[in-house]
Protein backbone atom coordinates (compact mmCIF):
# COMPACT_ATOMS: atom_id res chain seq x y z
CA UNK A 1 0.00 0.00 0.00
CA UNK A 2 1.39 3.52 -0.96
CA UNK A 3 1.84 5.24 2.27
CA UNK A 4 0.06 8.95 1.08
CA UNK A 5 2.42 11.15 2.70
CA UNK A 6 5.61 9.72 0.95
CA UNK A 7 6.00 11.05 -2.93
CA UNK A 8 7.43 8.95 -5.68
CA UNK A 9 10.35 9.31 -7.59
CA UNK A 10 10.57 8.18 -11.05
CA UNK A 11 14.27 6.69 -11.82
CA UNK A 12 15.91 7.97 -8.50
CA UNK A 13 19.56 7.74 -8.20
CA UNK A 14 19.46 6.75 -4.59
CA UNK A 15 16.50 3.83 -3.95
CA UNK A 16 15.75 2.65 -0.50
CA UNK A 17 12.82 -0.04 -0.14
CA UNK A 18 11.75 -0.96 3.78
CA UNK A 19 15.16 -0.24 4.78
CA UNK A 20 15.95 -0.62 8.88
CA UNK A 21 19.06 -0.63 10.76
CA UNK A 22 19.40 -1.90 14.00
CA UNK A 23 22.09 -1.15 16.58
CA UNK A 24 22.71 -4.79 18.51
CA UNK A 25 18.65 -5.31 19.58
CA UNK A 26 17.67 -1.51 18.69
CA UNK A 27 16.21 -0.71 15.88
CA UNK A 28 16.70 3.08 14.91
CA UNK A 29 15.52 3.05 11.41
CA UNK A 30 11.96 1.45 10.95
CA UNK A 31 11.21 0.57 7.28
CA UNK A 32 12.34 3.72 5.30
CA UNK A 33 11.44 3.60 1.46
CA UNK A 34 11.64 6.88 -0.30
CA UNK A 35 13.76 7.98 -3.88
CA UNK A 36 16.51 10.60 -4.03
CA UNK A 37 15.72 12.35 -7.39
CA UNK A 38 18.76 13.41 -9.43
CA UNK A 39 20.45 16.74 -9.31
CA UNK A 40 17.97 18.04 -6.76
CA UNK A 41 19.14 18.86 -2.87
CA UNK A 42 16.99 16.53 -0.41
CA UNK A 43 17.27 17.89 3.11
CA UNK A 44 16.00 15.55 6.16
CA UNK A 45 14.33 17.28 9.02
CA UNK A 46 13.45 15.90 12.81
CA UNK A 47 13.79 16.30 16.05
CA UNK A 48 17.53 15.34 17.61
CA UNK A 49 18.04 11.45 17.57
CA UNK A 50 15.36 10.77 15.17
CA UNK A 51 17.83 9.08 12.67
CA UNK A 52 18.86 11.70 9.96
CA UNK A 53 22.41 11.26 10.30
CA UNK A 54 22.06 7.29 10.35
CA UNK A 55 20.38 7.23 7.42
CA UNK A 56 22.52 9.77 5.56
CA UNK A 57 25.50 7.26 7.12
CA UNK A 58 23.59 4.14 5.35
CA UNK A 59 23.78 5.98 1.69
CA UNK A 60 27.83 6.11 2.19
CA UNK A 61 27.88 3.38 4.66
CA UNK A 62 29.26 4.87 7.04
CA UNK A 63 27.64 2.97 9.72
CA UNK A 64 29.41 -0.03 8.70
CA UNK A 65 32.56 1.57 11.48
CA UNK A 66 30.05 1.40 14.18
CA UNK A 67 29.69 -2.30 16.21
CA UNK A 68 27.27 -4.40 16.36
CA UNK A 69 25.19 -2.87 13.28
CA UNK A 70 22.96 -4.74 10.83
CA UNK A 71 21.24 -3.27 7.67
CA UNK A 72 17.97 -4.81 5.98
CA UNK A 73 16.05 -4.24 3.29
CA UNK A 74 17.07 -2.18 -0.19
CA UNK A 75 19.07 0.73 -0.68
CA UNK A 76 20.69 1.22 -4.18
CA UNK A 77 22.74 3.87 -6.18
CA UNK A 78 21.48 3.76 -9.84
CA UNK A 79 20.54 -0.01 -9.61
CA UNK A 80 23.56 -1.04 -7.66
CA UNK A 81 22.44 -2.41 -4.41
CA UNK A 82 24.72 -0.52 -1.30
CA UNK A 83 25.07 -3.33 0.90
CA UNK A 84 25.74 -5.65 -1.03
CA UNK A 85 28.94 -7.70 0.95
CA UNK A 86 30.99 -7.70 -2.74
CA UNK A 87 30.56 -4.28 -3.39
CA UNK A 88 33.82 -2.03 -3.01
CA UNK A 89 33.43 0.27 -0.30
CA UNK A 90 36.46 2.15 -1.29
CA UNK A 91 34.91 2.68 -5.16
CA UNK A 92 31.44 3.36 -3.11
CA UNK A 93 32.87 6.47 -1.26
CA UNK A 94 34.28 7.70 -4.02
CA UNK A 95 30.68 7.57 -5.83
CA UNK A 96 29.44 9.51 -2.93
CA UNK A 97 31.71 12.00 -0.84
CA UNK A 98 30.65 13.29 1.92
CA UNK A 99 31.23 16.74 4.11
CA UNK A 100 30.79 15.97 8.06
CA UNK A 101 29.17 18.67 10.55
CA UNK A 102 32.72 19.91 11.72
CA UNK A 103 35.35 20.89 9.26
CA UNK A 104 38.22 18.39 9.05
CA UNK A 105 41.02 19.28 6.88
CA UNK A 106 43.85 17.44 6.84
CA UNK A 107 47.03 19.07 8.13
CA UNK A 108 48.39 19.49 4.38
CA UNK A 109 48.66 22.24 2.17
CA UNK A 110 45.16 23.66 0.66
CA UNK A 111 46.33 22.09 -2.47
CA UNK A 112 47.35 18.59 -1.15
CA UNK A 113 43.73 18.63 0.80
CA UNK A 114 41.79 19.07 -2.59
CA UNK A 115 44.08 16.61 -4.66
CA UNK A 116 44.02 13.63 -1.51
CA UNK A 117 40.96 11.08 -2.77
CA UNK A 118 42.71 11.83 -6.38
CA UNK A 119 46.52 10.56 -5.58
CA UNK A 120 44.80 7.59 -3.50
CA UNK A 121 43.36 6.53 -6.82
CA UNK A 122 46.70 6.59 -8.47
CA UNK A 123 46.62 10.32 -10.35
CA UNK A 124 49.61 12.06 -9.85
CA UNK A 125 49.60 13.97 -13.40
CA UNK A 126 50.76 17.39 -12.28
CA UNK A 127 48.67 18.99 -14.63
CA UNK A 128 45.66 17.09 -13.95
CA UNK A 129 45.90 17.94 -9.97
CA UNK A 130 46.36 21.51 -10.74
CA UNK A 131 43.41 21.58 -12.91
CA UNK A 132 41.46 19.14 -10.50
CA UNK A 133 42.32 22.11 -7.80
CA UNK A 134 41.49 25.12 -9.70
CA UNK A 135 38.20 23.61 -10.97
CA UNK A 136 37.06 21.95 -7.45
CA UNK A 137 38.42 25.21 -5.57
CA UNK A 138 36.45 27.37 -7.87
CA UNK A 139 32.82 25.04 -7.27
CA UNK A 140 33.39 25.55 -3.78
CA UNK A 141 33.31 29.37 -4.45
CA UNK A 142 37.49 29.66 -2.59
CA UNK A 143 39.25 29.68 -5.37
CA UNK A 144 39.96 33.74 -5.08
CA UNK A 145 40.41 33.73 -1.84
CA UNK A 146 43.12 30.88 -1.33
CA UNK A 147 44.87 31.47 -5.10
CA UNK A 148 47.92 32.79 -3.11
CA UNK A 149 48.04 30.70 -0.40
CA UNK A 150 47.82 26.92 -2.14
CA UNK A 151 51.42 25.80 -0.54
CA UNK A 152 50.06 27.07 2.56
CA UNK A 153 48.55 25.10 5.49
CA UNK A 154 45.05 24.77 5.30
CA UNK A 155 44.61 24.68 8.99
CA UNK A 156 45.35 28.75 8.72
CA UNK A 157 42.02 28.97 7.08
CA UNK A 158 38.55 30.31 8.78
CA UNK A 159 35.80 28.15 9.87
CA UNK A 160 34.20 28.89 6.95
CA UNK A 161 36.33 28.84 4.59
CA UNK A 162 37.97 25.16 5.96
CA UNK A 163 34.02 23.86 5.80
CA UNK A 164 34.24 24.97 1.31
CA UNK A 165 37.71 23.46 1.47
CA UNK A 166 36.24 19.73 2.64
CA UNK A 167 33.36 20.82 0.34
CA UNK A 168 36.12 21.15 -2.66
CA UNK A 169 37.96 17.86 -1.28
CA UNK A 170 34.80 16.05 -1.88
CA UNK A 171 33.68 17.49 -4.84
CA UNK A 172 37.52 16.63 -7.05
CA UNK A 173 37.21 12.97 -7.35
CA UNK A 174 33.41 14.15 -8.90
CA UNK A 175 31.14 12.25 -6.71
CA UNK A 176 27.36 11.76 -8.37
CA UNK A 177 26.37 12.66 -4.74
CA UNK A 178 27.38 14.41 -2.03
CA UNK A 179 26.29 13.83 1.63
CA UNK A 180 25.93 16.62 4.05
CA UNK A 181 25.59 16.28 8.01
CA UNK A 182 24.75 19.67 9.30
CA UNK A 183 27.45 21.51 7.56
CA UNK A 184 26.75 25.15 8.73
CA UNK A 185 26.05 24.17 12.51
CA UNK A 186 29.82 25.25 13.29
CA UNK A 187 29.50 28.37 11.12
CA UNK A 188 28.68 32.13 11.54
CA UNK A 189 25.68 33.15 9.51
CA UNK A 190 27.94 35.12 6.66
CA UNK A 191 29.86 31.58 6.05
CA UNK A 192 26.14 29.49 6.59
CA UNK A 193 24.93 32.00 4.01
CA UNK A 194 27.50 31.27 1.78
CA UNK A 195 27.11 27.62 1.83
CA UNK A 196 23.89 27.65 1.47
CA UNK A 197 24.29 29.80 -1.68
CA UNK A 198 27.18 26.85 -2.62
CA UNK A 199 24.71 24.01 -2.31
CA UNK A 200 22.58 25.48 -4.71
CA UNK A 201 25.00 25.85 -7.37
CA UNK A 202 26.20 22.64 -6.57
CA UNK A 203 23.04 20.88 -7.65
CA UNK A 204 23.23 21.57 -11.12
CA UNK A 205 26.22 18.98 -11.09
CA UNK A 206 25.64 16.68 -7.86
CA UNK A 207 23.08 14.86 -6.64
CA UNK A 208 23.15 16.30 -2.61
CA UNK A 209 21.40 15.17 0.52
CA UNK A 210 21.50 17.69 3.50
CA UNK A 211 20.83 16.54 7.50
CA UNK A 212 19.96 19.76 8.59
CA UNK A 213 17.91 21.15 11.96
CA UNK A 214 17.26 24.41 11.03
CA UNK A 215 14.05 24.73 9.55
CA UNK A 216 14.91 27.69 7.34
CA UNK A 217 17.83 26.51 5.74
CA UNK A 218 15.72 23.23 4.28
CA UNK A 219 13.20 25.96 3.27
CA UNK A 220 16.45 27.47 1.54
CA UNK A 221 18.43 24.96 -0.25
CA UNK A 222 16.32 21.74 -0.62
CA UNK A 223 14.00 20.77 -3.91
CA UNK A 224 12.28 17.96 -1.36
CA UNK A 225 12.26 17.26 2.22
CA UNK A 226 12.14 14.28 4.18
CA UNK A 227 10.33 14.62 8.15
CA UNK A 228 11.86 11.67 10.11
CA UNK A 229 10.72 11.02 13.45
CA UNK A 230 11.58 8.34 16.06
CA UNK A 231 13.37 6.60 13.06
CA UNK A 232 10.44 6.40 11.34
CA UNK A 233 9.58 8.41 7.69
CA UNK A 234 6.72 10.44 8.44
CA UNK A 235 6.17 12.43 5.43
CA UNK A 236 8.59 13.11 2.31
CA UNK A 237 7.68 15.35 -0.64
CA UNK A 238 8.63 19.01 -2.32
CA UNK A 239 9.90 21.12 -0.27
CA UNK A 240 7.29 23.69 -0.29
CA UNK A 241 4.76 21.80 -0.16
CA UNK A 242 5.94 20.23 3.23
CA UNK A 243 6.61 23.33 4.51
CA UNK A 244 2.81 25.37 3.51
CA UNK A 245 0.31 22.10 3.47
CA UNK A 246 2.21 18.79 5.44
CA UNK A 247 -0.23 16.08 4.94
CA UNK A 248 0.84 14.56 8.51
CA UNK A 249 -0.08 16.83 11.38
CA UNK A 250 2.77 15.61 13.14
CA UNK A 251 4.81 17.38 10.80
CA UNK A 252 3.11 20.18 10.94
CA UNK A 253 3.66 20.23 14.89
CA UNK A 254 7.07 20.32 14.23
CA UNK A 255 7.60 22.43 10.97
CA UNK A 256 5.30 25.22 13.18
CA UNK A 257 7.77 24.59 16.15
CA UNK A 258 5.81 23.00 18.39
CA UNK A 259 7.62 20.71 19.19
CA UNK A 260 11.34 19.89 18.18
Amino acid sequence: MEHPAICTIAEPVIAMSNLRLFYGPAEALHGITMGVPRQRVTALIGPSGCGKSTLLRCVNRMNDLIDGVRVVGSLSLDQTEINDPALDVIELRRRIGMVFQKSNPFPKSVYENVVYGLRIAGVNQREVLDEAVEKSLAGAGLWNEVKDRLHESALGLSGGQMQRLCIARAIAVQPEVLLMDEPCSALDPRSTARIEELIVELRRDFTIIIVTHNMQQAGRVSDFTAFLYEGNLVEYGPTRGIFTKPVCKQTEDYITGRFG
